[in-house]
């Protein structure tokens, strides 16, 4: 994937999914129950979009299992995440995940994104498997500036979801992901405010 893994990135990432499998047994956190899927289904899927990460910033809303979020924090130090959701058993592992993992770039929101309110600029906001582009947009107003990018994880491309965005937001770029290990189709969708 052409990606650079910073010192000890790799050995926290496995740990990452070993923690996943662990709680996901008890709390249902992931359909996927093998390490081996989790690897190309989770952790390369979600590793698929840092190349395409700009700014300081950035929120994962419906963050579940921490997916995306986890693993770009794992990769990208020097960046922080807000990981938001509204399921307080998802929280609680976000929770566990951070300080087993020791990730001081992220912060876990137990929130509807709705509902959330930033005291800062954020640079982009991602979600994977999380709504409609329409419903995404029209849940983020609060928290989605001029300068803000959308980035939504979809598998097949989503032709008939960006023809009923609203007016004022517009598709600035779109990116088909390759993942290895994965047949499926994955596609990034970065939306904008119009100018």
């Amino acid at each position: 994937m052409g990606l650079v893994c910073p010192e000890g990135a790799l050995a926290s990432l496995l740990a990452y999914l070993k923690l996943l499998k662990k709680w996901n047994s008890s709390f249902n956190l992931s359909g996927v129950s093998d390490v081996e899927t989790m690897v190309s289904r989770h952790l390369l899927d979600s590793l698929a979009v840092s190349p395409h990460l700009c700014g300081k910033l950035f929120i994962d809303i419906g963050s579940g299992a921490g997916l995306p979020g986890i693993p770009l924090a794992i990769l990208n130090p020097d960046k922080h995440f807000i990981l938001i959701d509204s399921n307080g058993k998802k929280t609680r592992f976000l929770f566990q995940a951070k300080i087993e993992l020791n990730l001081d770039n992220i912060t876990v929101e137990n929130s509807r994104v709705e509902h959330y309110q930033s005291k800062q600029q954020i640079d982009m906001v991602m979600c994977r498997a999380f709504s409609t582009l329409e419903g995404i947009v029209t849940k983020i107003q609060p928290l989605f500036s001029s300068s803000c990018k959308l980035l939504a994880m979809k598998g097949h491309y989503p032709e008939d979801e960006i023809t009923e965005l609203p007016v004022e937001f517009e598709v600035t770029k779109t990116i088909k992901l390759k993942i290895p290990g994965s047949d499926s189709q994955r596609h990034l969708i970065e939306i904008m405010h119009r100018k």
